[in-house]
């Protein structure tokens, strides 16, 4: 009997720890594939895998091709996470929501109350804010066009959490940050979805001016469990996602 086919689709993946993660997670078949935006329709009607995880650029654009979404899915726009169902209709969900919740209640972070910026407004930063508002935050995202950009920052001086949900300081580009924090002197902590590299330019200036700091590892290990757990259609333990971010994080 071959083992079940699950894997992530995204544009440049050469930087993707999850393979590794999930090979702590269950006895599947965990593959990269590389595609280009023009393949996405023919790669999801073969219809030939159990289980997908969707990274940047896709999370939007593979909806319009599933059958089915979860609430969380439907009301954010964005998908992560891909089931192929016995009667072979796609079911999109979005685990990017649960994984990033649990980075904050792991590092200690107190978003309730606070006004936090969100760095980005693709699928990530959709999902970023939906999970804050869960938390009682207040987000406000940051763009380069938008209506809040990174033109006129002094208007968020009293911002006290930040998240970046873009890819600037993400491996190889690793010596790039999206802004310079000295321009938000209110700032309590920096949260930065990216895992690769450890510790992003935008972090160690954080961790420089004395403010509480985490990067996406722990988010990444945690939302791969809740996929995980929608490809085998049984739960996972907890304590798993501790256990696999500390060996990930040694490396």
């Amino acid at each position: 009997m071959s083992r079940m086919k699950c894997g992530l689709i995204g544009k440049t993946l050469g930087h993707s720890w999850s393979p590794e993660i999930h090979r702590g997670l269950g006895d599947y078949e965990y593959r990269l594939y590389e595609l280009a935006e023009e393949e996405i329709p023919a790669f999801l009607a073969r219809r030939d895998w159990r289980g997908m995880n969707v990274t940047i650029p896709y999370k939007k654009t593979v909806v319009p091709f599933l059958d089915e979404l979860s609430p969380a899915a439907a009301a954010l726009g964005s998908v992560n996470t891909i089931v192929r169902r016995e009667d072979g209709s796609l079911f999109g969900d979005n685990t990017d929501v649960f994984g990033f919740e649990a980075m904050v209640r792991r590092f200690g972070f107190e978003p309730e109350g606070r006004k936090t910026l969100v760095l980005g407004s693709g699928g990530a930063s959709v999902s970023v804010c939906e999970a804050l508002g869960r938390m009682g935050a207040e987000p406000i995202v940051i763009s380069r066009s938008g209506k809040y950009n990174y033109g006129n920052l002094e208007l968020q001086e009293d911002a006290e959490y930040l998240v970046n949900t873009t890819p600037v300081g993400m491996y190889p580009n690793t010596d790039a940050a999206p802004l310079d924090l000295r321009a938000l002197p209110g700032l309590r902590g920096v949260m930065d979805i990216i895992y690769n590299p450890a510790e992003t330019k935008l972090m160690r200036q954080a961790r420089e001016m004395g403010l509480r700091v985490c990067g996406g590892l722990y988010m990444l290990v945690a939302q791969a469990r809740r996929s995980a757990e929608l490809f085998l259609g049984e739960s996972i333990p907890e304590e798993r996602t501790e256990r696999i971010y500390r060996e990930m994080a040694k490396k």
